[in-house]
């Protein structure tokens, strides 16, 4: 399974990379996609909207299930990925790259709860046992 390093995971299964500027992107992981299938819907966020770390916040669907996705961390969201309310198989073609949506942190230390790549896949491990 690739996790790449520089990003930090939630235990919803969500990764969220961190920029110069203090922002945040949030995408789901590449177990989270691979466990739900052919995704067949994004609903992402509003840009503008305001979250509590751990709140709904949007959700995806494949042609076996629907999962929610929560704010990793607190903040505003800034951007929203518009190209995958038509496009959402590209979160199944590279889970990395295929971003979501971007927040503007309103308490920064708590990127530093988030797991690191050794944490989630020790997660993951358990969750398959």
């Amino acid at each position: 399974m690739h996790l790449p390093a520089d990003l930090q995971y939630t235990d919803t299964h969500e990764w969220v990379r961190r920029h110069g500027d203090g922002t945040v992107t949030v995408g789901i992981t590449w177990h989270a996609q691979e466990r739900l299938g052919d995704l067949v819907y994004v609903e992402n966020p509003q840009a503008g909207k305001s979250f509590k770390k751990g709140q709904e916040c949007g959700v995806v669907e494949s042609v076996k299930a629907a999962a929610d996705i929560y704010a990793p961390i607190s903040g505003d969201v800034i951007a929203v990925n518009a190209e995958l309310a038509s496009n959402p198989e590209k979160i199944n073609q590279d889970a990395y790259a295929a971003w979501m949506f971007k927040l503007r942190p309103s308490d920064p230390g708590e990127f530093e709860q988030l797991l690191d790549s050794v944490a989630y896949e020790k997660l993951i491990a358990a969750e398959s046992a």
